[in-house]
């Protein structure tokens, strides 16, 4: 008498949903060296605040959505 088994295939393992750590420490880095930088020349240059901002802070909404879309394009 032999025994026969049901071999069907596994499914593959389920990937993590998470998004790659070492990208959310890079883009957080970024950020923070943009507004940074841009906090610096603020108070260095006084008259010029508003351009320097405003520039400063697109700068950091750039980052961040760049940062998103690679996040979400590796998954």
């Amino acid at each position: 008498m032999s025994v026969t088994t049901d071999q069907s295939p596994q499914p593959p393992a389920p990937q993590p949903s998470g998004t790659d750590p070492v990208l959310l420490l890079l883009l957080g880095i970024v950020v923070a060296l943009v507004l940074g930088a841009t906090l610096y020349l603020c108070m260095v240059h006084p008259s010029l605040a508003a351009p320097i901002g405003a520039v400063g802070g697109i700068a950091s909404a750039l980052a961040t959505a760049f940062g998103v879309a690679i996040a979400l394009r590796r998954r």
